[in-house]
C-alpha cells in the first residue's frame, strides 16, 4: 500500500531530510515550506539565512532524481486556511494523505531578562506580543489544526492506518532563554498526545521526537564547543521509522534523540 504525507517546514534541515526519508521508503510527499527572510544575528553562519530565504525546488529535484514522488507549495501557516490547502492539494496530487509531520517553526529566540546576547553570542528579544505570535501561530496553531484537519478527512473516509509526527524542543521544565519557542512546542507536545490517544482506535499513532541540538544551519562554533550536533539526516530517519508500518505499536511519545 502507497502513503501521502504532507511535511511542513520541508524547504531546508530536518523537514527536507525528513521529506527525502519518506520518499525513500515509496511515499508521496507534499512539501509545505514558506521563504523568510531572519533578523540580522551576526553570530549566525550565513547558510542559516540563505536556507531560509530558499525556495524547496531543489529537495523536489533531488526526490525525483531517486525515484520518488514529491511537490512543494509555499504557504504562510499563520493563515487558518492553510491545513485545508495543504490537504485538498495532496489529495489531488497523490490522493488521501495518511502521514502528518509538523516539523514548521515561528522560531523567535525572546526571553524575561532581556539580554542582548545569549552565552553562544546569539541575539535575544525581550517576550513581547509579537514573538509570542510569531511561534504560537506556527508551532501550536497551525500544528493544531493540521492535526484536525487530519483526523476529520482520516474519519470521513473511514481510514484505519495514519501516522503523526511533530518536532520539539524545550520540555515541561521550561525553555530559559528560548522561552516562547519551548511554550509553543510544549503545546504541541499535548495536542500530540491527546490526539495518540483520540485517534488510536481509528488505527492512527502520534508521537512527538525531541531531536537535541541538530545542525539546521544556526549551529556555530561556540555551540558546537559544548554541545555533540546531529545532522538532520539522523533525525529524519527516527521520524520516517515512526511513520513506518513498522511503528504500528509506537504511539503516545515524546521520543527524546540523545
Amino acid at each position: 500500500m502507497s502513503h501521502t504525507a504532507i511535511v511542513t517546514g520541508a524547504n531546508q534541515g530536518i523537514g527536507a531530510a525528513t521529506a527525502k526519508a519518506l520518499a525513500a521508503q515509496g511515499v508521496r510527499v507534499l512539501l509545505s515550506f514558506l521563504r523568510y527572510a531572519p533578523p540580522p544575528d551576526p553570530s549566525l553562519p550565513p547558510e542559516y539565512f540563505t536556507s531560509r530565504e530558499s525556495g524547496a525546488d531543489a529537495v523536489v529535484e533531488a526526490i525525483a532524481e531517486s525515484g520518488g514522488q514529491a511537490h512543494a507549495l509555499e504557504v504562510d501557516l499563520t493563515d487558518v486556511g492553510a491545513p485545508a490547502l495543504l490537504f485538498d492539494t495532496a489529495e489531488r496530487l497523490f490522493g488521501p494523505v495518511d502521514v502528518l509531520v509538523n516539523n514548521a517553526s515561528g522560531w523567535v529566540q525572546d526571553t524575561f531578562l532581556a539580554d542582548r546576547t545569549d552565552h553562544f553570542g546569539r541575539v535575544q528579544r525581550a517576550v513581547t506580543p509579537q514573538t509570542f505570535d510569531a511561534q504560537f501561530a506556527v508551532d501550536a496553531r497551525a500544528g493544531a489544526l493540521l492535526i484536525a484537519e487530519f483526523a476529520r478527512r482520516h474519519l470521513a473516509r473511514g481510514g484505519n492506518w495514519g501516522r503523526i509526527v511533530g518536532l520539539t524542543s524545550g520540555g515541561p521544565g521550561g525553555f530559559p532563554g528560548e522561552v516562547s519557542y519551548g511554550a509553543a512546542k510544549a503545546a504541541l507536545d499535548n495536542y500530540t498526545l491527546s490526539a495518540a490517544a483520540e485517534l488510536a482506535p481509528h488505527g492512527v499513532t502520534a508521537n512527538m521526537v525531541k531531536p537535541g541540538v541538530t545542525d539546521t544551519g544556526w549551529v556555530n562554533d561556540a555551540v558546537r564547543e559544548r554541545f555533540p550536533v546531529a545532522r538532520p539526516e539522523e533525525v529524519a530517519s527516527v521520524i520516517a521509522f515512526l511513520c513506518s508500518p513498522a511503528a504500528a505499536r509506537v504511539t503516545g511519545n515524546v521520543v527524546v534523540l540523545r
